[in-house]
């Protein structure tokens, strides 16, 4: 017997082989947005990297303008506090905004912004008012309106010695005769620090008695006999000094020293670099 044709259930079924066959129009097309599609992940990818930089870029640059930005010492004035080849990081926030602590010096800032006066003892980093192009580092000894005079090797602040206890001998190479004598100078406000004398009866030894002009600091070097500081004059065309230190070329105050390299290490001569002094990483500043 021959079974009759059906002719229903053969439509369904080529229904759905034709559903389960794969769609060849489909498939093309979704090989074609591969390519359109990795491009644009990489353009995607790029801006967040590009993203990523730039802020990163304006953190440094807010970090360097406001709050820090590190120094290297260039010379012997400091000691025995800061030596030749310390780098140190300066805290620039402590007295306000001006416009030699920005990167770039803007002539539309006058004096400072939310100005704070500088502490007698503290170590400043400033412009050098004879040059600004010129970064110095002196401790604060005289504010606005004091009297500052050395006589007979003795600081003297509005008329009063200020007191120091000797505290041996230190080596120093810019010494005539090799050594130095160390003292603790304690100053009125009841701060103290390290400082050394290399002569007797040196030529800043006996000083004038300097007022401070408002608005001014009177700075001088931890060696005493060794620092062009606001004990000579900037007009001085043998040896020319600081003279007095307008606030506003105040660029920060030393906090620490972070790291300090041995003497004759530079960063053209690429065997030095490892050349540290390891006993004055991370030293504070008395």
């Amino acid at each position: 017997m021959t079974t009759p044709r059906n002719e229903t259930n053969d439509a369904i079924a080529s229904a759905a082989r034709a559903e389960a066959a794969p769609s060849v129009d489909t498939v093309v097309d979704a090989e074609a947005e591969t390519p359109v599609d990795a491009r644009q992940a990489a353009i995607n990818e790029a801006k967040e990297i590009a993203t990523v930089v730039a802020v990163a870029l304006a953190l440094v640059l807010i970090l360097r303008t406001i709050l820090f930005q590190p120094f290297t010492i260039p010379s012997a004035s400091m000691e025995p506090n800061f030596y030749q080849g310390d780098y140190i990081i300066v805290s620039k926030w402590n007295y306000g905004v001006s416009k030699y602590s920005l990167p770039i010096a803007l002539p539309v800032i006058k004096g400072r912004l939310f100005n704070h006066q500088a502490t007698r003892g503290d170590v400043v980093v400033f412009k050098l008012p004879s040059n600004p192009k010129v970064d110095y580092i002196k401790r604060v000894i005289g504010l606005p309106g004091d009297r500052i005079q050395v006589r007979h090797d003795q600081l003297y602040v509005n008329g009063q010695a200020v007191p120091f206890t000797v505290m041996g001998s230190v080596a120093a190479n810019d010494s005539p005769g090799g050594q130095a004598t160390l003292q603790r100078e304690f100053l009125p406000d009841g701060r103290a620090h390290l400082m050394q004398d290399m002569v007797q009866d040196g030529r800043a030894d006996d000083t004038e008695e300097f007022t401070v002009p408002m608005g001014n600091y009177f700075v001088m070097g931890d060696n005493r006999d060794n620092s062009l500081d606001s004990r000579f004059s900037p007009y001085d065309t043998s040896e020319p000094g600081v003279g007095f230190v307008p606030e506003e070329n105040l660029e920060g105050r030393a906090i620490f020293i972070l790291m300090s390299w041995k003497e004759g290490s530079s960063i053209w001569k690429p065997w030095t670099w490892l050349n540290f002094k390891w006993d004055r990483f991370f030293k504070g500043v008395q």
